[in-house]
């Protein structure tokens, strides 16, 4: 085995680096939520926590199922991550995060919104020329 397919994960989604950045924004989340006073803790932390890790458990299941329900589950990823914005406005306006936390945290968001969006297009892309490859296929047997 050669050092390049050492390096390839068995659970391929680990090799996405969109994986890899909601794993960074998940511990992001978690370092900002323990400082939240303790009667927050059960009210946004959880909630937000929750959120958080849904956005790379989506990518994980959706990843070992086909392309289509692949899209469906980084679309499920992006209503997490729709969750994590509530959740950090909710946040900053409990004064529980700071101006430069909320706007990390947007940041990051929105970069993660881009990338699961440029993923489900890849995989749309692909999926709509194999079908279309299909369709000609079965037309040249027609002919």
């Amino acid at each position: 085995m050669n050092e390049q397919e050492s390096n390839v994960s068995f659970f391929r989604f680990e090799d996405l680096r969109i994986y890899a950045k909601a794993h960074d924004y998940i511990l992001w989340v978690h370092n900002a939520t323990n400082n939240f006073p303790v009667e927050k803790k059960c009210t946004v932390t959880d909630a937000f926590v929750k959120a958080a890790q849904g956005i790379a458990l989506n990518m994980a299941e959706g990843s070992a199922r086909n392309k289509t329900q692949f899209v469906y589950y980084l679309k499920m990823s992006k209503s997490s991550l729709r969750e994590c914005v509530v959740y950090t406005e909710i946040a900053a306006k409990l004064g529980l995060l700071n101006d430069e936390q909320r706007e990390y945290s947007r940041n990051q968001l929105m970069e993660l919104t881009k990338m699961i969006g440029s993923l489900i297009s890849s995989l749309q892309r692909s999926t709509t020329t194999f079908d279309r490859t299909d369709e000609l296929d079965d037309m040249g047997d027609i002919m």
